[in-house]
């Protein structure tokens, strides 16, 4: 049998959602890009000066995952050996042995250092805390102790070109709930998450994830992405894939919390709607860095936590099961990583 082809005309009822957001943020895109790029420009900023790559990004599998499928067969630690992280780097200033596994690994000496794993290298930046682990694995950040100011999160989301290419496993958006956002909360914690551009991820972290963890939602970013020269990097009216994607943003709210917002406290309001712009890394998935841009509503001195994280950061806590894919050395000194994201920081580009 052929498969009956769909009329270009019709639209599925996701489709259709998609159109109607599209349209009712359409002008804040459009007016807003059109404002950060000039704006960046003056800088010096996205003048078309800077070429692209040539060459395509480094390609190369990464096996992390599957790691941590294997290291879910080793025993479990118990909770006093779970509750005391690791130093990577020992008193006499040689990286020490570590299990990467089963405890937070932290690096607190001022320099990067080198850890090796099923023989690749990893850099990890100073000032840095990570657990490589899945779903199954991660009760050692919930015994860490430490509660954070800021927790961002990039969730594999289902969608069908991830299915096609098979880039990273996907993960069902109600195994999301399963998180202990809760436990790793401070007090009117902002807990940030990146949304793929289906209305109905959107909605269920507004509707269903947000409210479970008692997270009140504050305002919806978008983050523009243009080419070297400020151009989207999609048309703007693209039926296929947009230029831009969502963050959705909340604060945390405690039972004991009895004063967060109420006037007195140091709480800042979260504005809405606001645009973050920047050229894209040409790895698939990569964020940018929402360190600088975020530090107004959680203070220099936050306690920052990344969940899904595939990368790492100075300051910040991260977990994931592939928590150090772009910490390999090729991705590091890759072209198609170095200097890409740094315009949105250093140009001031938000509204």
């Amino acid at each position: 049998f052929q498969k009956r082809k769909r009329k270009h005309s019709e639209l599925n009822h996701g489709e259709i959602d998609s159109q109607i957001f599209h349209e009712k943020i359409r002008p804040v895109i459009l007016e807003g890009a059109s404002s950060l790029v000039e704006s960046a420009r003056s800088l010096g900023y996205l003048t078309g000066d800077t070429e692209p790559p040539t060459e395509p990004p480094p390609s190369r599998e990464c096996g992390l995952a599957a790691l941590c499928g294997m290291a879910k067969e080793l025993p479990v630690a118990d909770a006093e050996e779970w509750a005391a992280a690791q130093p990577l780097v020992a008193e006499d200033g040689c990286t020490s042995h570590v299990d990467l596994f089963s405890r937070v690994t932290e690096n607190r000496a001022a320099w990067a250092s080198v850890v090796t794993l099923m023989g690749e290298e990893y850099v990890i930046p100073p000032h840095t805390a990570f657990l490589l682990s899945d779903f199954t694995r991660i009760q050692p950040l919930v015994q860490y102790g430490v509660t954070f100011d800021l927790i961002v999160m990039d969730p594999p989301w289902e969608n069908k070109s991830v299915k096609r290419s098979r880039r990273y496993s996907s993960l069902p958006s109600s195994q999301l709930k399963r998180l202990p956002v809760p436990l790793l909360a401070s007090p009117s914690c902002l807990v940030v998450t990146w949304v793929t551009n289906r209305p109905s991820h959107r909605r269920f972290v507004r509707d269903e994830l947000y409210p479970h963890w008692g997270v009140e939602v504050l305002a919806e970013w978008f983050w523009v992405k243009v080419t070297t020269s400020g151009q989207f990097v999609f048309p703007l009216d693209s039926q296929h894939k947009k230029p831009y994607e969502v963050l959705v943003l909340g604060r945390y709210r405690s039972s004991a919390d009895t004063t967060a917002g109420q006037p007195g406290t140091s709480e800042v309001p979260v504005e809405d709607q606001r645009l973050i712009i920047s050229v894209p890394s040409a790895l698939h998935s990569q964020k940018p860095s929402l360190s600088e841009v975020l530090k107004p509503y959680v203070g220099a001195e936050a306690k920052r936590l990344e969940l899904f994280a595939r990368s790492l950061q100075p300051g910040w806590t991260s977990w994931g099961n592939e928590v150090l894919k772009f910490q390999h050395p090729l991705l590091i000194c890759s072209p198609h990583v170095c200097g890409t994201f740094d315009i949105v920081l250093r140009s001031g580009c938000v509204c």
